[in-house]
């Protein structure tokens, strides 16, 4: 009867902790109450089924949500500021520009309401051309036809400092305000010699090209890559390795992290819910899944690449979750 009835007790015991633990493991944070757009990028590009993995696992935990495609990194900046979206992918130098009222922002008020949430992958510049185009060199880019990205975006903001540091001007081409879709369509057409891709390595529409074409790219190294890192040391140095599209070596060139960016106006508790279980095992595997470039860049280690030191402030909901995991002083 004494066994028996601690058993009784025990099992009580063990079902009141049980019950404690499902409660506490319950969210704080009413999710169903917020609806988060992701704004991504070009359908072409990898921004877009990246962002569509995290507005994917967002809905999975409970929050409403949507990816939206969108022209990448400037679009993405200005519609968080006019508050057409909650998370936004943008690159970090471009953020950096738009928060200190520089470069392509220059005469713009500063962005001070841009919050970032989390690093995300290096974004490679690659300048691809094609092996029978005669480009072997920045310099071969004199008079070529060459795709530069859409106006004032983050890819054409990479390709004017990039002129820049190799003393050269759009003036030394035939410059095609194209984005990098649009112009690769025109190198395979043979209306275009060259064009500016800043994604991730492994970019679909390049991947594509070398389904007609041999790939070839045109290296940023030596004292231009130096004069660009020291000018603007959001850059690194960085290689595209030839195994990726198949050319015929090792690339040297410039990239620069992409960030997650988040709207000022989400309440902490939300940012920080967001975090844990973007950084959880189920969140991790469900983003990485979504492309090679997630897989190898997305996790904790990188969560503050491209953050730390910079003039882009960190949400406060970010901060307090970066604090808690010891990440963050």
């Amino acid at each position: 009867m004494k066994k028996s009835r601690f058993l009784c007790a025990l099992v009580a015991v063990l079902s009141l902790s049980a019950c404690s633990l499902a409660f506490a493991a319950q969210p704080s944070v009413k999710r169903g109450d917020y609806f988060i757009t992701v704004l991504t990028g070009p359908s072409s590009g990898i921004y877009f089924p990246i962002g569509g993995a995290f507005s994917t696992f967002i809905g999975s935990i409970g929050y409403k949500t949507s990816a939206t495609a969108t022209g990448a990194t400037a679009e993405n900046i200005n519609a968080l500021l006019t508050g057409q979206g909650e998370m936004a992918i943008a690159m970090s130098d471009s953020v950096i520009q738009a928060v200190e009222s520089f470069g392509a922002y220059a005469g713009k008020p500063p962005a001070k309401q841009l919050r970032a949430m989390m690093g995300l992958w290096p974004n490679f510049c690659q300048i691809v051309t094609t092996a029978d185009s005669g480009i072997k060199t920045f310099a071969d880019l004199k008079g070529k036809r060459v795709g530069v990205g859409a106006p004032n975006s983050g890819v054409e903001i990479n390709a004017r400092m990039m002129f820049e540091a190799h003393g050269m001007s759009y003036k030394d081409c035939r410059v095609d305000y194209l984005s990098y879709g649009e112009a690769i369509d025109q190198m395979k057409n043979g209306l275009c010699d060259a064009a500016f891709v800043t994604s991730g390595l492994g970019n679909a529409t390049i991947r594509e090209l070398g389904t007609t074409k041999k790939i070839a790219f045109v290296p940023v190294e030596g004292a231009p890559l130096k004069k660009l890192i020291a000018k603007y040391p959001f850059y690194i140095e960085a290689t595209i390795p030839a195994t990726v599209y198949g050319a015929e070596k090792d690339t040297t060139t410039a990239a620069v992290m992409n960030i997650m960016l988040v709207d000022i106006k989400l309440p902490d508790d939300v940012v920080y819910d967001l975090l844990a279980n973007i950084y959880s095992p189920k969140g991790l595997e469900a983003i990485q899944a979504s492309h090679s470039t997630a897989k190898a860049n997305i996790k904790p280690e990188t969560a503050l690449r491209g953050i730390l030191g910079t003039s882009v402030p960190l949400h406060n909901g970010a901060a307090k979750y970066y604090k808690d995991k010891g990440m963050l002083k």
